[in-house]
């Protein structure tokens, strides 16, 4: 019990001013200010001690150190109804039509890791992450989003990754790093989807829940030429509590998963003092039913909060990721990145995910590091998110369109001590 107070206070503290809407879904577009200058393209090149949250086995390539930061996120999310109908008939959900933006638009999110070589071969380290999350909040005006007053949902995920690399050849790798998850998440003004829920007391305005859970990663990294090197990482489901005040809500009584990750890159330096970084990154987000879940039939078959209850309908995400970096000196180095990935969400889902409209596609980013000495550095990073619409009907509203759109900035800082 004590040491579940103990994480319970850890991840509070860590999380408690980094609620947000994360970029590829609800995962960030990169872990650590270092890989996010290079738009996450880490699997293959790991630089600082986050290294875990993209590779495990990177952490036995970084050395001894210890890596503390934070972002400042701001993403502008809004939707758009078009249409109506003045007297609508028995069994449908019309919206008020209007322009709502969410508010809240500045985030927090911090980050912190620390790695220590044991011995030529083995490193034991830590990397302490947030995942991203969900967040919106509609104001209570004509009645709110939904006609129940202030609407929308705030989702925060964090990561504790202690990690295991064991360099099995001067150039090779593996990392084992066993996951422990905590996520808390609140919903209100959601109680005009009673009708459709298992349990309407357990489906809005109950509060912050909060749950535990676990998994692991596992990677592989290393040089397959002088000039090229490669990785792989895989992500287990990370099976979690479920959020009982909103059984009521998501699928399979509240259960709300953590969904697999693939990982895989090559870096070159072909390029004397430059380095490209590929990578490919998939999320599957299909299999957590309460995310993957479609609106439609669902709502019809089955009630919010039973196994088949409705989701937001997510398609699982695969992201390319492009970035280049730059030596320029003993003392200054120099990054750049972009990545794609194709958002998750159907244009027949737009009703549910006015909730979490992540449909940013493209990220664009830069960073550096500047070295003051031999154990103390200093790194910053900036995005770009391009605004990005979804539109597509309301389901349950004959003859209304829903727009969705967002766009999103963002800056990270941190600081590395080498010792």
């Amino acid at each position: 019990m004590q040491l579940k107070l103990a994480f319970t206070t850890l991840a509070v503290a860590s999380v408690a001013s980094a609620p947000a809407l994360a970029t590829n879904g609800y995962f960030k577009h990169g872990y650590g200010t270092i890989s996010s200058g290079m738009a996450g393209a880490a699997t293959a090149f790991s630089q600082d001690s986050i290294a875990a949250a993209s590779n495990p086995a990177g952490m036995a390539f970084i050395g001894n150190r210890v890596d503390a930061g934070v972002e400042l996120f701001s993403p502008r999310r809004k939707f758009t109804v078009e249409g109506g109908n003045a007297t609508p008939p028995p069994g449908t959900f019309y919206l008020a039509p209007g322009t709502r933006k969410s508010r809240n638009n500045l985030f927090a999110i911090p980050h912190f890791g620390a790695n220590r070589q044991l011995n030529r071969d083995h490193s034991l380290g830590v990397s302490v992450f947030a995942n991203g999350g969900l967040n919106t909040e509609y104001g209570s005006s004509n009645g709110g989003a939904f006609g129940a007053g202030s609407a929308g949902v705030n989702l925060e995920q964090l990561f504790i990754a202690p990690t295991w690399s064991w360099k099995f050849t001067d150039n090779q790798a593996i990392g084992f790093s066993p996951l422990i998850a905590y996520q808390r998440f609140e919903a209100k003004g959601l109680s005009s989807f009673g009708a459709f829920s298992s349990n309407p007391d357990a489906l809005s305005n109950r509060g912050t829940d909060d749950a535990w859970g676990y998994g692991f990663q596992i990677g592989w990294q290393g040089e397959v030429t002088e000039n090229l090197r490669a990785g792989v990482s895989w992500r287990t489901i990370l099976e979690m509590e479920e959020f009982e005040k909103y059984e009521g809500l998501f699928a399979e009584q509240g259960d709300f998963d953590i969904p697999q990750m693939f990982s895989a890159g090559f870096a070159w330096s072909g390029i004397q003092d430059h380095w490209l970084a590929l990578d490919l990154q998939h999320i599957r987000y299909s299999e957590i039913n309460s995310v993957g879940n479609p609106f439609l039939p669902n709502v019809q078959t089955a009630r919010l909060g039973d196994d088949d209850g409705a989701g937001f309908g997510w398609d699982d995400m695969t992201i390319v990721k492009l970035g280049w970096q730059w030596q320029q000196n003993a003392s200054q180095t120099w990054r750049a990145g972009v990545s794609y990935g194709g958002q998750p969400i159907p244009d027949e889902e737009v009703l549910f995910n006015i909730l979490a409209p992540a449909v940013p596609e493209w990220h664009f980013t830069g960073g550096f590091t500047h070295t003051f000495s031999d154990d103390l550095e200093v790194s910053g990073m900036a995005f770009y998110a391009p605004g990005k619409s979804l539109k597509g009907d309301n389901p349950l509203g004959p003859g209304q369109s829903i727009e969705l759109r967002m766009y999103q900035i963002g800056l990270s800082a941190s600081l590395g001590y080498l010792f």
